[in-house]
Parts: structure tokens; sequence; C-alpha cells
């Protein structure tokens, strides 16, 4: 899901790029579930013949101020993205249009053609984005209802502290929590917290006002740096958790499953590994997303799982066998029980652990 850092690197781009110029043609899809509140017809009418004044941001919106109202307005969603042509913009893994894909991708939902011919598009392949057309974007839901931006406006340590005082939830579902503090999404929030080393389901009033002051800190140096360097995962400071997670993805060589089960996740092993033996990459492929959603807090029950006939049909075992490698060691076998906690998550602890 785009967050601060992503939206922001959108905003930069059309600032760059797009500012002073006229907008001469606009298409828009549609799609009453994107394209909120108003008609195609009025919504073109109001871009078109346009000059575009600023690019602005907050949390996770964006809107484009126009010489005059309304302006369009974009919440990212999912999978919401800018691409503007012929622009390097951050493409997020579930939005990413390629290059020799057709332009105006079919995922399309406001395009736009500007009077030097620059072209940009705003895209949505999972349809949860929403685009208004608002003659004043901050003053109505939902950017009205949102807390301080986590960038631009950060709290004081004793505002910080007084906030979390209050609060009887876990910290990551408070910054989660868009009207407390905005911009934050899951990535963010598991980064901070890892910096920090504050468990993410420690009750936000039982934290110390020494570890808020922390919190505060890195939740503006993680912000700022990820925002410096356009979202580029791959420039991330190696001591980042979710840096460390990459590796961990090329660390985890072999696993020896058919399939696994998580909690809630009872059908990730059928598209995982599609009942092949032979398919280890699509399981650690599989396995990243997992890892940046759990961090170094998960607790896996993995189980061997063997397929008797169709691929559909698997039977249960309590054993699970692990293969990890890294840079120092040979490959390492390990037999393990499906015992909550143990085994493969104190690996990846471990490995998550281990500076880079």
């Amino acid at each position: 899901m785009p967050e601060l850092p992503e939206v922001e690197a959108a905003r930069r781009a059309i600032e760059d790029h797009c500012v002073g110029k006229k907008i001469v043609k606009a298409i828009i899809a549609d799609d009453p579930k994107v394209i909120d509140g108003v008609s195609l017809d009025d919504f073109r009418a109001s871009l078109e013949g346009k000059t575009i004044v600023a690019a602005n941001r907050k949390g996770k919106n964006m809107w484009i101020e126009l010489d005059s109202p309304p302006f369009p307005t974009f919440q990212f969603g999912m999978a919401g993205a800018i691409y503007i042509k012929g622009v390097a913009v951050t493409k997020y893994k579930r939005s990413a249009v390629k290059d020799d894909d057709e332009w105006p991708s079919k995922y399309s939902k406001v395009f736009l053609e500007l009077d030097d011919g620059l072209e940009l598009s705003f895209t949505d392949k999972r349809r949860f984005a929403r685009v208004r057309s608002l003659k004043n974007p901050v003053s109505v839901p939902p950017i009205s209802e949102l807390g301080p931006d986590a960038l631009l406006e950060p709290m004081t340590v004793d505002e910080f502290y007084k906030a979390f005082s209050k609060k009887k939830i876990g910290v990551k579902a408070l910054l989660l929590d868009q009207s407390f503090i905005s911009g934050i999404g899951n990535w963010i929030a598991d980064e901070v917290l890892y910096q920090a080393r504050i468990h993410p389901m420690q009750t936000a009033s039982s934290i110390s006002k020494e570890d808020c002051a922390t919190l505060l800190k890195c939740i503006y140096e993680v912000t700022e740096f990820a925002v410096e360097v356009d979202a580029d995962c791959s420039r991330f400071p190696s001591e980042w958790s979710s840096k460390k997670l990459l590796k961990l993805a090329q660390i985890v060589v072999s696993i020896l499953l058919v399939g696994f089960s998580i909690p809630g996740k009872r059908n990730l092993a059928r598209p995982l590994l599609m009942g092949r033996k032979s398919s280890l990459s699509r399981l650690v492929a599989g396995l990243q997303p997992l890892c940046r959603t759990y961090k170094r807090w998960w607790e896996l029950n993995l189980q061997k799982q063997q397929v008797k006939g169709s691929r559909s049909k698997f039977r249960e075992s309590s054993i699970t066998i692990v293969m990890v490698k890294t840079r120092n060691q040979k490959l390492k076998r390990q037999k393990l029980g499906n015992q909550r906690g143990s085994g493969v998550g104190q690996i990846i602890r471990e490995l998550l652990l281990t500076r880079s």
C-alpha cells in the first residue's frame, strides 16, 4: 500500500514536471467505485483548460491545485499510483505498469494531457482508490478528518506522550490510525517500531516518555529518509528491517514443504506452491510479504504437507524441514515440530536481528 513517502514522491513528480502547464485533454474512466461523487462530464469539464498551480499532500492523500476550483483529489488506497510518461516515478509492486504496457494503461482512472505534450495518469489496479473533484479538499473528509502529517506537522515529545498516555490500544494500531497521525501505514509502522525496539502490541499508554521520544524521532527519521530517496527500498539503510527482509528472501534457499498454513491465511499454500515440491521459488517469493507483515515478532505454524492424487488434496503432518543458508554458513538442515513460536519463527527472528 502506498504510504506517505510513495505519495510524496508522486506529489513531487507533479510539482517538478507539471506545474505551470495547461490541461488540454482529460479522460476519466467510467468507474463509479473509484470516481467518487462526480459525473464523468462534470469532472472532465473541471479539468480541461485549467492550469496546474501546485501539488499538495496530507498523509496518504494528494490533490492537484488548479487556477480555479474544483481540484482533483486522490486517495491512493491499496494500489493507486501516479505515472508521468517519460518520467521515473516511484512504482509500487502492486500497481506497477510496465514500460511496454499500453499507454495510458487499461487501469488508468484519470488521464491528463498537458499543453507541452506531457501526459499524466492516475492508475489503480485494485480499485480501492478514490478520486474526487472538490472545491476545498482540506475542509471535507477524508482530509479534514486526518491527524497531523507525520512529516510536515511533527508533534512535540510532550504532545506525543500525552496523546499516548490516553490510549489503551496497541502502539502499532495507534500509529495506523490516520486520525491520530496521518501518513503511516504498515511498513512505516513496522520500521519505526523496529528501530525504536518497541513491540507493536504493547499498549500505547504503557510506553514511557523516553520511549515516546525515541519513537517520535524514529518516525521523523524514517519518513524523511524514505522521502529523500523517493521511497526506493533498494536505497534504504542496511540496518532497516525492510532491507533485512529483502536479504531474508535471498537467504532462504530451500524450504522442503509442499505447502504451509497460517491462522487466517488458510488458502495461502495452494496459490504459492500449486502442489509442487519443486516450486520452491514461489514459496520464497511468498515469504517476503509475510515477513513484511509479521517482522521479527511473527509466530508461524508451519506444517509439512503431502499431495496425493490431485493438487488440491493435502495431508497434514507435524514435521517441518527448513534449510537456510547465510554468507558464512554451510547449508543447515533443521527438523522442527509445529509447536507455536518454535522452529522457523526463531530462525527468522535470528536472521532479522543479524546485522547486514
